[in-house]
Protein backbone atom coordinates (compact mmCIF):
# COMPACT_ATOMS: atom_id res chain seq x y z
CA UNK A 1 0.00 0.00 0.00
CA UNK A 2 1.32 3.44 -1.35
CA UNK A 3 2.34 5.50 1.75
CA UNK A 4 2.85 9.34 2.06
CA UNK A 5 4.95 10.44 5.43
CA UNK A 6 5.18 14.40 6.07
CA UNK A 7 7.43 15.87 8.27
CA UNK A 8 9.26 18.71 8.81
CA UNK A 9 6.35 21.40 10.52
CA UNK A 10 6.66 22.73 13.94
CA UNK A 11 6.18 26.19 15.28
CA UNK A 12 7.89 29.22 14.12
CA UNK A 13 7.56 32.93 14.36
CA UNK A 14 6.21 34.89 11.70
CA UNK A 15 8.60 35.87 9.11
CA UNK A 16 10.51 31.97 9.86
CA UNK A 17 11.06 29.47 7.54
CA UNK A 18 10.56 25.65 7.54
CA UNK A 19 11.26 22.89 5.20
CA UNK A 20 8.73 20.34 4.89
CA UNK A 21 9.19 17.21 3.67
CA UNK A 22 7.09 14.07 2.36
CA UNK A 23 9.02 10.33 2.05
CA UNK A 24 7.14 7.89 -0.29
CA UNK A 25 6.57 4.55 -0.22
CA UNK A 26 5.63 1.39 -2.94
CA UNK A 27 5.20 5.01 -5.69
CA UNK A 28 7.88 6.55 -7.54
CA UNK A 29 7.22 10.27 -6.75
CA UNK A 30 9.41 10.99 -10.18
CA UNK A 31 6.31 9.45 -12.30
CA UNK A 32 3.56 11.73 -10.50
CA UNK A 33 2.55 14.79 -10.38
CA UNK A 34 2.88 15.87 -6.91
CA UNK A 35 1.28 18.17 -4.49
CA UNK A 36 1.26 19.98 -1.40
CA UNK A 37 -1.67 20.71 0.04
CA UNK A 38 -3.19 22.81 3.24
CA UNK A 39 -6.23 22.03 5.91
CA UNK A 40 -7.47 24.12 9.05
CA UNK A 41 -9.97 23.35 11.06
CA UNK A 42 -13.45 24.03 9.26
CA UNK A 43 -11.71 24.64 5.85
CA UNK A 44 -11.65 22.62 2.56
CA UNK A 45 -8.67 20.97 2.01
CA UNK A 46 -6.67 23.40 -0.52
CA UNK A 47 -3.52 22.66 -2.73
CA UNK A 48 -0.49 25.30 -2.33
CA UNK A 49 2.08 24.33 -4.60
CA UNK A 50 2.11 21.74 -7.29
CA UNK A 51 5.25 19.95 -9.60
CA UNK A 52 4.77 17.92 -12.56
CA UNK A 53 6.78 15.06 -13.01
CA UNK A 54 8.81 17.29 -16.14
CA UNK A 55 9.51 19.57 -12.87
CA UNK A 56 6.91 22.61 -14.00
CA UNK A 57 5.76 24.30 -10.46
CA UNK A 58 2.77 26.60 -10.05
CA UNK A 59 1.71 27.87 -6.36
CA UNK A 60 -1.70 29.16 -4.96
CA UNK A 61 -1.52 33.18 -5.21
CA UNK A 62 -1.34 33.18 -1.11
CA UNK A 63 2.48 31.59 -1.41
CA UNK A 64 3.69 32.66 -4.58
CA UNK A 65 6.94 33.78 -3.74
CA UNK A 66 7.82 32.55 -0.14
CA UNK A 67 7.18 28.48 -0.93
CA UNK A 68 9.14 26.59 -3.26
CA UNK A 69 8.03 23.01 -4.27
CA UNK A 70 11.09 20.14 -5.28
CA UNK A 71 11.52 16.61 -5.62
CA UNK A 72 14.72 14.90 -5.09
CA UNK A 73 14.03 11.47 -7.13
CA UNK A 74 16.69 9.77 -5.74
CA UNK A 75 15.26 10.27 -1.97
CA UNK A 76 11.76 9.91 -3.16
CA UNK A 77 11.05 12.64 -1.75
CA UNK A 78 9.26 15.88 -2.61
CA UNK A 79 9.79 19.08 -0.64
CA UNK A 80 8.09 22.37 0.58
CA UNK A 81 10.05 25.16 1.31
CA UNK A 82 8.31 27.91 3.06
CA UNK A 83 10.07 31.40 4.18
CA UNK A 84 8.94 34.77 5.46
CA UNK A 85 5.89 32.53 7.17
CA UNK A 86 2.81 34.32 7.98
CA UNK A 87 0.19 33.40 10.66
CA UNK A 88 -2.40 32.97 8.25
CA UNK A 89 -0.25 29.81 6.95
CA UNK A 90 -0.78 27.65 9.91
CA UNK A 91 -2.71 24.62 8.99
CA UNK A 92 -2.05 20.77 8.78
CA UNK A 93 -0.01 20.11 5.25
CA UNK A 94 -0.35 16.93 3.40
CA UNK A 95 1.19 15.93 0.02
CA UNK A 96 -0.54 13.84 -1.96
CA UNK A 97 -0.74 12.88 -5.84
CA UNK A 98 -2.72 15.93 -8.66
CA UNK A 99 -5.19 15.12 -8.29
CA UNK A 100 -4.59 14.14 -5.02
CA UNK A 101 -5.94 10.08 -4.52
CA UNK A 102 -8.18 9.75 -1.45
CA UNK A 103 -7.00 6.38 0.01
CA UNK A 104 -3.36 7.92 -0.12
CA UNK A 105 -3.88 11.31 2.43
CA UNK A 106 -1.04 10.64 5.29
CA UNK A 107 -1.65 12.01 8.89
CA UNK A 108 0.17 15.12 7.75
CA UNK A 109 2.49 18.00 9.59
CA UNK A 110 1.42 20.36 11.99
CA UNK A 111 2.87 24.04 11.09
CA UNK A 112 2.20 26.93 13.70
CA UNK A 113 3.04 30.67 12.81
CA UNK A 114 2.83 32.83 16.22
CA UNK A 115 2.50 37.08 15.46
Amino acid sequence: QVQLVESGGGLVQAGGSLRLSCIASRMFVSIFDMGWYRQVPGKERDLVAGITTGGSTNYADSVKGRFTISRDNAKNTVYLQMNSLKPEDTAIYYCNMRPPRNNFWGQGTQVTVSS
